[in-house]
């Protein structure tokens, strides 16, 4: 995945123009990033059903990605999967390799929100290939993030972090904002993991204000949401943490995204954790789990149900309960492939003096996924 690609110029933008989203192609290109999730769906459909009277299978792969990306965002993964799988074979059956990779990136994405990470990283992978066999290098460097991301979030930091830097630069090159917003985030999650808060409030703030200028507001829903999660650990700033969330909160609602609506709520409950708000945390944490749960989101329901169970503990649980929890959601995390999370398990059960969780690992359906 070295060799120079040659760039589309219909899918590049110069430095200084305003976001886009690459996946919205075809006849729904014109679609801002900024579009509401249920609108693009509604066009998607339209203009997928006139492709398929027309028997056009080109445009049948790209309004099928639109699609997928739609519903995979909104939630409905039994939808997203059926659709990135309808057009992929349109794109196949056209010989369209770009499209190809595309859909095999919205699969991917599609099995890391459901937590399964090795189908993620092949998916990806072939995605990665197809995009640069294709000189598709957006197609190429979408999928090389979602390595990168399923790579951050399984705590694989050194395997993935100067990939990360590369496609920032790359990002940057373009022009592209969406992408540039993306790298700076998972950058600055990293620094904000490893307890750089300095830097990893400066990356996020950066990230905020690239997306801002670009109109991208999705990217600054998610920078927001970072910028939060470090004043609350750094400055035990509780009350501006909340109103940054809350100024998220209206952009994810305007937008109808699911996934990131959920996981602000998640950080609201870590937020009001920190603050020693145990009840008010308690809620949220039910909020965003039922969230989690009816999307399929295996790692949001996990990081949910963690954050309730100390929530929880703290009004009073027994430790014996606690505990039992606890080493469930560490097996879970392990199944998934999460090695950062099960150390944040690890440290809960000593913040909260559960005592030592009870050791499963001899048992083959613990065993930790690699890809």
């Amino acid at each position: 995945m070295t060799r120079t690609t040659r760039q589309d110029p219909t899918r590049t933008r110069p430095a200084g123009t305003k976001a886009f989203a690459p996946e919205y192609q075809g006849a729904l290109g014109a679609l801002s990033v900024n579009a509401s999730l249920s609108d693009v769906l509604v066009q998607g459909a339209t203009q997928l059903r006139a492709a398929e009277q027309a028997g056009e299978e080109k445009e049948m792969a790209r309004c099928g990605l639109a699609v997928a990306e739609a519903h995979r965002r909104l939630g409905n993964v039994t939808e997203a999967d059926r659709a990135w799988k309808a057009s992929y074979r349109a794109a196949r059956s056209a010989g369209d390799v770009g499209a190809m990779a595309w859909a095999l990136w919205s699969g991917g994405t599609l099995a890391r929100q459901r937590g399964a990470l090795p189908l993620a990283y092949r998916l990806l992978r072939r995605a990665a290939d197809l995009g640069e066999g294709g000189d598709d290098v957006l197609a190429r460097g979408y999928s090389l993030a979602g390595l990168a991301e399923t790579g951050r979030i399984q705590g694989d930091y050194e395997a993935v972090g100067a990939l990360h830097d590369q496609l920032l630069t790359e990002a940057r090159g373009r022009g592209e904002v969406r992408h540039t917003v993306w790298a700076l985030e998972g950058i600055a999650q990293m620094h904000r993991n490893t307890g750089s808060y300095d830097r990893a409030l400066e990356l996020f703030e950066e990230a905020a204000r690239t997306a801002a200028a670009g109109d991208d507001r999705r990217g600054r829903a998610w920078a927001l949401r970072g910028i939060a999660d470090v004043v609350s650990v750094r400055d035990e700033d509780t009350e501006r943490a909340l109103a940054l969330l809350s100024e998220a909160e209206a952009d994810c609602r305007g937008m109808h995204l699911s996934s990131a609506l959920a996981y602000n709520h998640k950080m609201r409950g870590n937020v009001l954790y920190r603050a020693g708000r145990y009840t008010e945390a308690r809620d949220i944490y039910r909020q965003a789990l039922g969230r989690f749960a009816a999307m399929d989101e295996q790692r949001g329901t996990a990081l949910s149900r963690l954050g309730l169970a100390k929530s929880l503990a703290r009004l009073g649980r027994p430790r014996s309960a606690t505990r039992a929890e606890l080493a469930e959601l560490r097996d879970t995390f392990a199944r998934i492939g999460l090695h950062h999370a099960r150390s944040m398990v690890e440290r809960a059960a000593t913040e909260l003096g559960t005592g030592p969780l009870p050791d499963t690992s001899a048992s083959p359906a613990n065993a930790p996924s690699r890809p």
